[in-house]
């Protein structure tokens, strides 16, 4: 079996490729944008999946069976590729998003009510933002005349190599702490209840779907159904690297989440870590019944050790870190920046007011 991972260079996709890896007679392909040693049942094709020019032939050239697709797309973009996707290949693993369902009281099931189908906010509803556009392709899917796609909902996922608290990556907010600076954290969120999985166990499901007769013209949500407030989230950092590091960072607690304050990251706010996630996790259970999940405060906190003992930091995160320094009063020294241009950046959100600031971001 052929399987074709586009973007499968993340948390989730590594450890799918190591699952893969496994089974006899698969071979894996993976799209990647920069250059990578291959292995002996795993090779690399360089490109950019977003091109068509460069996915088209590769898919006529190669005849894969499964292709499992991690990449973000606009949704008129994903509406021009799909079908002929859809042709090229036996079974199509669509990477949706547990953001895509409205709040909800009760558990969320595959059939829970999704913010496209039941928001009254019209502004919002105008947008292509992140849980609308992934509900507008999984529409797209629905109404192909083919049916040998399968729809995962992951929700929050964690790794050793990916550490969330909120809406921050660690590359802002552990950044800081490590660093010996503020963790900047808001109220609201903090009493919220969220959902966080192990990408190894997304992995696992996702790898079980493979080849799976059940699981075409299916969709499954991929989580636990373990849930904690952010805040015992944020505890549990806290905890491990006061253990780790001989010291406990400092928090600064905002009443309602920065982003809030921007139209450009605004939604994910509103319309995702202000909601309590509970997940019911029985569709992909009876699909794929040798599936377990890890106990998410243990897991997490093992993740956390494994990163500290070998720490690495994508670039990006100056703004995030800028607008921490903007509430905490703290400053980055000019030493820590790889060029002078990122250091302007940092500058112009450390320093100018927040009204200034609104308006550069709401204009991006």
């Amino acid at each position: 079996m052929k399987v074709l991972l586009l973007g499968g260079t993340g948390a989730m996709g590594i450890h799918l490729v190591n699952l893969l890896e496994k089974r006899a007679e698969t071979r894996i392909f993976i799209t990647t944008r920069k250059r990578r040693l291959d292995r002996e049942r795993v090779k690399y094709l360089q490109g950019d999946a977003h091109d068509l020019n460069f996915l088209i032939p590769l898919l006529d050239k190669e005849s894969f069976d499964v292709v499992v697709d991690f990449m973000v797309y606009e949704t008129a973009e994903f509406n021009k590729r799909i079908d002929r996707v859809l042709e090229r290949c036996v079974q199509y693993i669509f990477l949706s998003s547990a953001r895509v369902f409205a709040n909800e009281d009760e558990w969320i099931t595959e059939r829970s009510p999704r913010l496209l189908d039941v928001s009254k906010d019209e502004a919002y509803l105008k947008t292509d933002e992140y849980a609308l556009r992934k509900a507008r392709e999984e529409n797209i899917l629905r109404q192909s005349v083919r049916k040998n796609w399968t729809i995962v909902r992951p929700y929050i996922t964690f790794s050793e190599a990916r550490l969330q608290l909120g809406v921050y990556e660690k590359e802002a907010w552990l950044y800081q702490a490590l660093q010996g600076r503020s963790i900047v954290f808001s109220r609201d969120i903090a009493n919220h209840y969220t959902t966080m999985t192990y990408a190894l166990d997304v992995a696992r499901g996702i790898a079980g779907l493979i080849d799976n007769p059940k699981a075409m013209g299916e969709d499954f949500n991929i989580t636990t159904t373990e849930a904690y407030t952010w805040q015992e989230i944020l505890d549990l950092y806290l905890m491990v690297l006061e253990r780790e590091l001989g010291m406990r960072p400092n928090v600064k607690y905002t009443d309602t989440a920065i982003n809030l304050r921007f139209k450009s990251s605004q939604y994910q706010v509103k319309y995702c870590r202000l909601f309590d996630r509970r997940f019911d996790n029985g569709k992909i259970l009876s699909v794929v019944p040798g599936l377990r999940f890890s106990h998410t405060l243990d897991c997490l906190k093992e993740c956390v050790e494994a990163f500290l003992r070998n720490p690495f930091f994508r670039p990006g995160g100056w703004g995030a870190r800028a607008l921490f320094c903007k509430v905490s009063k703290e400053n980055i020294p000019r030493s820590e920046f790889a060029n002078s241009r990122e250091y302007s950046k940092y500058l112009v959100l450390r320093y100018a007011p927040w009204w200034a600031i609104e308006v550069l971001k709401n204009r991006s």
